[in-house]
Parts: structure tokens; sequence; C-alpha cells
């Protein structure tokens, strides 16, 4: 090894690999102007707090079921969101009511909600204060 080649701490890269990120993964269109894009960001992410899973009192977001959100040119919205499980009974409300929060941010156009199993949701995605709320210490 020369002085020059780059030395990677393998340790960091496979916790990283390993857990998952809390909440979503959020991407941008290159065409909104930053400022736009940091004010649609902030209230999708307000939108989809709003929206609680009916069986547990901790929104979705901060439960970590919401994957990605992608903001595109034209100000549409795709969000890639999971379930605690495929059993999940509030299956079929949850996407449409975070679909609906969504909607109702103003400068959003259509929005898309999908369900994605992969990775499978696990108690390690829920935020801290989800963590507190449900007393999972």
């Amino acid at each position: 090894m020369t002085d020059d080649t780059p030395t990677t701490d393998n340790a960091t890269e496979t916790a990283a690999v390993e857990r998952p990120p809390e909440n979503a993964a959020i991407t941008g269109a290159s065409t909104l102007p930053q400022d736009e894009l940091n004010r649609l960001t902030d209230d999708i992410i307000a939108g989809l707090k709003t929206v609680y899973d009916p069986e547990i009192p901790a929104d979705i977001y901060e439960l970590g079921l919401i994957y990605k959100i992608d903001i595109a040119d034209d100000r549409s919205v795709k969000i890639d969101m999971s379930l605690t499980s495929p059993n999940c009974p509030s299956a079929q409300e949850l996407p449409v009511m975070a679909e609906n929060a969504v909607a109702s941010v103003p400068g959003v156009r259509d929005v898309k909600v999908e369900i994605v199993w992969d990775p499978p949701w696990d108690p390690s995605r829920m935020s801290d204060e989800a963590r507190l709320v449900l007393n999972m210490w």
C-alpha cells in the first residue's frame, strides 16, 4: 500500500449497509430551485407525519415506513413505503392516507405511493421519537 492509497473503515461501511436509514431517502428534481425543493420536502414530510397507523400511536414517517420520497421536475411525487408486516390490517388504507396527505401539500402535482417489501421493515427503522412514544428503549 502506498501513501496515496485510500483507506476505508470497513466497520463503518458495514454498519451503514447493515442498518437502514431511520427515515426516507429524499431525491429531488435538479431543475427546481433549492429553496423550493427544501420547502416541498419539509411540507411533504410534515404531511406524512399526520398519518398514523391506527394500531400504533406513532406516525408512519417516524415509524420508518417511508423508504423513499422522489420529487420530480414537474412536482409530481413518488413515495416508496412499507408496512410493519405483510399481514398489516391497515394495508389498504395507509397508502391512500399517505397519498392524500402529500397531495394536499401546496405545489405538489400528482402523488403515487408504492408499497415495497425490500428491505423488510423492522423496528431498527424507527426514529428515537417513535421509540419514545412506544416505550421501546
